[in-house]
C-alpha cells in the first residue's frame, strides 16, 4: 500500500523526515542558549537580542530564534520590518541578517504585513512551529550559538525547547524585586525538572545611576537575585543596571548600535558575555 492509500504512513515518514532535519540542523550548532524567566517585563528579550549581537560582534556566527509566538518583540528591537524569503537553491525559509554574522527568525517575519495581527494559537500548532523554526529554516551550517527567545514562564515553548534541544543551557533572567523572584524559582525547578543544565541567573534592573549626582537608587529592592541564586545553588552572572538608553534604543529598533563607551549596562553586559563565551568553552 502505498503512502498515498495511507495518510496515517505518510504522515509518519513526514514526522520522521522532520526529526532528521532538525537533527541534522542541531548538530551543527556548538552552542544552544534558551533565555527564559519567570514573568514579563524583566528585559528577557532584550538581555537575548543583545547577547545575540554581542557574540556576532566578537565574530561568531549566532542564530536568534524568537519562540514568542504570542508577543514577539526582536524583530522591533533590530528594525527588522521584511518578511522572510525562500531560498531558490534548498527551498527552507532563509532566516533574516540584520547585522553581519546573525541570523534571525521570528513568528512575525512570517504573518505578512499586519505586524500587528495577533497569534490565537494552541499547544500543538505552536509546538509544530517551532520544530519548523529548526527544521524548515536555511539556518548556516556552522552556527556558533543558537540563542532561544521564550515567553515568559515554564509553558509549551520552553517546554518544546527542553524536549527538542536536548542540549540547550538556560539563560534566566530575573529582576530584584520578590514578586519576580519568586517567579525565577519556578524557573529554576523547571530546568531541574526537564533536566536542562543552567548557565546561571542574570539580575537586570538592578538600580538606576542619577544622572546628575551619580549615587545608584534602588528603584526595587537590592541583589534579591544574587541572594537566591546562591540559596539555590545556580551561577549568578550579572548584575545589570537600568539603562535608559537600552529603552531608547531598543524601542527604535537600534540596539544594535547600543556601542558607547561608558553605559554601565554596556560595560557590564560585556563581562557577563565574556563568563558565557568560557562557560561555553568548557562545557
Amino acid at each position: 500500500m502505498s503512502n498515498q492509500q495511507n495518510p496515517g504512513l505518510a504522515n509518519l515518514d513526514a514526522q520522521s523526515q522532520q526529526e532528521m532535519e532538525i537533527s541534522k540542523k542541531l548538530g551543527g550548532i556548538k552552542n544552544k542558549i534558551l533565555v527564559m524567566s519567570g514573568k514579563g517585563g524583566v528585559g528577557k528579550s532584550s538581555v537575548a537580542a543583545f547577547l545575540s549581537i554581542s557574540l556576532a560582534k566578537r565574530g561568531f556566527k549566532v542564530g536568534l530564534m524568537d519562540v514568542d509566538l504570542h508577543g514577539p518583540s526582536i524583530p522591533r528591537m533590530l528594525d527588522i520590518t521584511a518578511n522572510i524569503a525562500m531560498s531558490p537553491v534548498s527551498g527552507k525559509a532563509i532566516p533574516i541578517e540584520p547585522i553581519p554574522n546573525l541570523q534571525v527568525i521570528s513568528i512575525e517575519s512570517i504573518m505578512g504585513a499586519d505586524k500587528d495581527a495577533a497569534t490565537i494559537w494552541r499547544g500543538p500548532i505552536k509546538i509544530g512551529v517551532i520544530r519548523q523554526f529548526i527544521s524548515d529554516m536555511d539556518w548556516w551550517n556552522d552556527l556558533d550559538y543558537l540563542i532561544i527567545d521564550s515567553p515568559p514562564g515554564t509553558g509549551d515553548e520552553p517546554l518544546t525547547i527542553a524536549q527538542t534541544v536536548k542540549d540547550a543551557k538556560a539563560l534566566i533572567v530575573t529582576t530584584p524585586q520578590e514578586v519576580s523572584l519568586a517567579d525565577v524559582r519556578k524557573s529554576i525547578n523547571f530546568c531541574k525538572q526537564v533536566k536542562m543544565e543552567m548557565l546561571g541567573v542574570v539580575e537586570n534592573m538592578n538600580g538606576l545611576k542619577c544622572p546628575h549626582c551619580g549615587e545608584i537608587i534602588d528603584l526595587f529592592m537590592s541583589n534579591g537575585g544574587k541572594g537566591m541564586a546562591e540559596k539555590a545553588g545556580v551561577e549568578y552572572l550579572a548584575s545589570l543596571p537600568i539603562e535608559p538608553e537600552v529603552v531608547k534604543m531598543a524601542d527604535k529598533g537600534k540596539l544594535t548600535e547600543l556601542d558607547q563607551e561608558g553605559i554601565a549596562f554596556r560595560d557590564e553586559f560585556g563581562k557577563m558575555v565574556d563568563r558565557i563565551i568560557e562557560k561555553m568553552k568548557k562545557a
